[in-house]
């Protein structure tokens, strides 16, 4: 089991560089074909004939657009023949998040940016990460807007609740996590849910092993009622000096409205080391 077609989202946002060069080193390191593919927020014209005098702007617009798109691709370009990956370039027409999770119908594994609400060029839509993390057909690995992160999958916390979500992000990781050189399994209890159960850990452990996973380590902690079970496992993270936290994504979408689980929606605003979530 590997990645072997890994897909980057890419814009002209400040940490778009950052997701860029991590991807390449993860397409290098599995062998994977890079798809790169290029959205932004493109305002409806209508917007803009509506004002007096805003055809000229609408236009300056367009070509702004186009010069920053055309700057992004020879970068994207260049990295790619630098370390020597395969890969291709892609910039569809459409809504930027319909079309991101349409590419990731065909790919092992999707690479986002954590939404960088001070970079308003890293918004390419409302709900953006929110709606390709819970309809794309494939895990998706999330990088924080501060960083850079050099070595991830290295040393692995895996968020286990028994769930099915978290189940199937763990079996997502499984190419990271069979080349890490540790890898813990945590459960989050607090006073009014006791969590999953010890052998449960250490089935997952078990399973893990059987994939050729260095051993596993197993951590059941009770967290304080005045933090969430988000905020814990972060924090249990970085004092361990995680490089790379596995978890369920939890939530679904009513009419426009996202409605996102408790740690779902802690490790998308808060997380400080990349994530690999799955629906």
């Amino acid at each position: 089991m590997s990645y072997k077609t890994v897909m980057v989202h890419l814009d002209t946002s400040a940490g778009a560089h950052t997701r860029l060069s991590f991807a390449l080193k993860l397409a290098h390191k599995f062998d994977a074909f890079l798809d790169g593919v290029f959205t932004l927020f493109d305002p409806h014209p209508v917007g803009f004939y509506a004002m007096t005098g805003a055809v000229d702007l609408y236009d300056a617009h367009r070509k702004f657009l186009a010069q920053k798109r055309g700057e992004v691709e020879g970068l994207f370009r260049a990295e790619l023949t630098c370390a020597q990956v395969r890969g291709v370039w892609t910039a569809p027409d459409g809504f930027p998040a319909t079309t991101v999770v349409q590419a990731s119908r065909t790919s092992d594994l999707v690479i986002l940016g954590q939404s960088r609400p001070k970079d308003p060029e890293s918004c390419a839509a409302d709900n953006f990460v929110e709606t390709v993390l819970l309809g794309a057909g494939s895990p998706v690995l999330l990088i924080p807007e501060t960083g850079p992160f050099e070595a991830v999958g290295e040393r692995v916390l895996i968020a286990w609740n028994g769930s099915r979500e978290a189940a199937r992000a763990i079996r997502d990781a499984i190419p990271l996590l069979a080349r890490a050189t540790r890898v813990t399994v945590a459960a989050v209890s607090t006073a009014f849910e006791p969590g999953p159960t010890e052998a449960s850990c250490a089935d997952v452990a078990a399973m893990l092993q059987r994939h050729v996973v260095p051993p596993v380590d197993i951590a059941r902690f009770d967290r304080p009622s005045a933090v969430s079970t988000g905020e814990a496992l972060l924090e249990f993270a970085s004092d361990g000096e995680f490089d790379l936290l596995v978890a369920g994504a939890y939530g679904h979408a009513r009419f426009h409205e996202f409605v996102l689980g408790g740690v779902t929606r802690t490790i998308l605003s808060s997380m400080t080391l990349p994530a690999l979530m799955s629906h």
